[in-house]
């Protein structure tokens, strides 16, 4: 049976989520509870929820999960603008792990249409 870690969009996310606790580490400390915190939270967001929703029983919410990680990958890519605005993060940074955040992107959108194929092939 295959496991959470043998999903792409799961490896992918889990390094986008490593890398910004990297780039995160080199922040100024007054954000330790603000910006710090609050783009790791939305990092590991993504991975969880696909790991906790590919559980769920029902179509509805495993995609109410994929929705939550959507949600979160949006998150980050907000701070990740902010950080590089308020100059915690150089460009070279920013340009190296934004395009990180589209490829998760793009296989979120894919795993939500594996999903709901899924669901439509059950059907039939």
């Amino acid at each position: 049976m295959n496991t959470f870690e043998s999903l792409l969009v799961w490896k992918k996310s889990h390094e986008l989520t490593l890398k910004i606790y990297e780039i995160t580490k080199s922040f100024p400390k007054e954000e330790i509870f603000g910006i710090t915190s609050q783009i790791r939270r939305a990092a590991y967001s993504v991975p969880s929820n696909i790991v906790e929703g590919r559980k769920k029983s029902t179509i509805p919410h495993r995609l109410s999960f994929l929705s939550h990680s959507i949600g979160s990958l949006e998150e980050v890519k907000y701070f990740l603008l902010l950080s590089k605005d308020l100059g915690y993060l150089n460009q070279e940074i920013y340009d190296t792990i934004f395009p990180l955040t589209e490829e998760v992107g793009r296989l979120l959108n894919g795993y939500e249409k594996f999903i709901k194929n899924d669901n439509f092939s059950s059907k039939t």
